[in-house]
């Protein structure tokens, strides 16, 4: 794949002499051969000159969910790909929302070559537990040795407080990644909605932030006598930034991400009980909200996700109580944060992640592997189902405004330009 990017300006705040300036970058079997303010065009070779043209380094996403295998008719691996691609990312976390679920290191195997040769590149989650039932531990060593790049029964808690003591004292042996999904199902319990004013107001059944934050600080006691690596996906609430801004003061090895959605919207989005805004966890206050963006500014929050969960129809055209939980996130990610951060904040948030998955980080230089996402950060659109790219439709960002189009990627030798 030979490419020349034509006056591309490029946000890489970790290469002062090429941040923010704009450069020829000439591409040639998938390695940076030439950075030049003009570079000339050698023969049969593909011109990209975009209007608005910037390059970053490719773009992370650590919770990514599809269907295959069991559940294609929400999303295949291969679209579920292309889709990542043309959304602006490189390198995707699978999550393991399958049936059957990842809890071997044969279907470790499998995911990895069903995403081989692709523009995006796939790094698989296996479940923590057998079935993802909290039972007994799945193969975690046999996993990791096959590729899996970190356990988590997804979006289940760990309700045996043993079992994930024993978890991170044993992951320790190979230096495994330990999820744990900051919801104590026994405070939940049927609540459909973040519990306060909206939930009764519209006669919702609620769940508390107590049940996050109960959750989370259980956890971290157990990490702090363990020892080993934990992560929290997808925190919702201000009391959990602050047990986590603690737990790091302790020097506990801790990180946590936050969905775009709990960043954008709250609450409040409730009130026509569209079931595209229920996820897990929850969208909670407009205070919530303000509280993890500036957790996200500071770092206690280490890295923000899509949280990319495609449904099909049946299961959300229903009552909002039956309605299951998720939305789409992959096509509306870079739109969506670039409306409330700054634009070298929001490429920094998106570029953060990988050394917590062991991925190697790509660089912007001559002689390295181009890994590279391309955008216009200032085209200002409403995000429609023409946007939507996955087979699923089922984004709460319908009708928002969002500021910022993704023209594609180059990685991996393969480009979705």
């Amino acid at each position: 794949m030979n490419i020349l990017l034509k006056s591309a300006k490029i946000v890489c705040p970790e290469n002062k002499e090429l941040h923010l300036k704009k450069r020829d970058i000439l591409i040639k079997k998938g390695v940076i051969e030439k950075i030049g303010v003009s570079v000339e065009t050698p023969a049969s070779i593909k011109v990209i000159d975009k209007e608005n043209l910037h390059v970053s380094l490719g773009w992370f996403d650590s919770s990514v969910s599809f269907g295959e295998p069991g559940l294609e008719e929400r999303e295949t691996i291969a679209n579920g790909l292309y889709t990542a691609g043309k959304s602006g990312f490189t390198d995707i976390v699978l999550n393991p929302n399958t049936n059957p679920v990842p809890d071997t290191s044969s279907d470790v195997v499998f995911l990895k070559e069903r995403g081989h040769g692709m523009a995006t590149k796939i790094y698989p989650l296996g479940t923590l537990t057998k079935n993802a039932n909290g039972v007994e531990l799945a193969e975690l060593f046999d996993m990791k040795n096959a590729g899996a790049v970190a356990f988590y029964d997804f979006k289940k808690q760990v309700s045996n407080p043993n079992l994930l003591k024993i978890a991170l004292l044993y992951a320790q042996n190979f230096d495994g990644l330990v999820y744990s999904f900051p919801q104590d199902g026994n405070i939940k319990g049927n609540g459909v909605a973040h519990e306060g004013e909206m939930s009764t107001k519209l006669g919702l059944k609620g769940i508390p932030a107590l049940s996050e934050e109960l959750q989370i600080a259980r956890d971290l006691f157990i990490l702090e006598y363990t020892g080993g690596k934990m992560h929290i996906p997808t925190l919702s609430s201000a009391g959990s930034v602050k047990l986590i801004a603690e737990a790091k003061k302790k020097g506990l090895d801790i990180t946590c991400s936050v969905a775009v959605h709990n960043l954008l919207f709250s609450d409040e989005s409730l009130n026509e009980f569209d079931s595209h805004f229920k996820v897990s966890p929850p969208l909670r206050t407009k205070s919530d909200s303000k509280a993890l963006i500036k957790g996200l500014k500071n770092g206690t929050i280490d890295f923000v996700t899509s949280d990319h969960i495609p449904m099909d129809i049946e299961h959300k055209r229903v009552e909002f109580d039956n309605a299951k939980s998720g939305s789409l996130g992959l096509e509306s990610a870079f739109g969506g944060l670039n409306t409330i951060f700054d634009l070298e904040e929001t490429i920094s948030f998106l570029t953060k992640g990988r050394s917590r998955y062991q991925i190697e980080a790509p660089k912007i230089k001559e002689g390295s592997k181009a890994c590279l996402t391309l955008f216009n950060p200032d085209k200002e659109y409403t995000f429609e189902t023409k946007d939507i790219l996955s087979t699923s439709k089922n984004s709460m960002f319908l009708g928002s405004t969002l500021k910022g189009k993704v023209y594609g990627i180059i990685n991996n030798d393969q480009s979705t330009l």
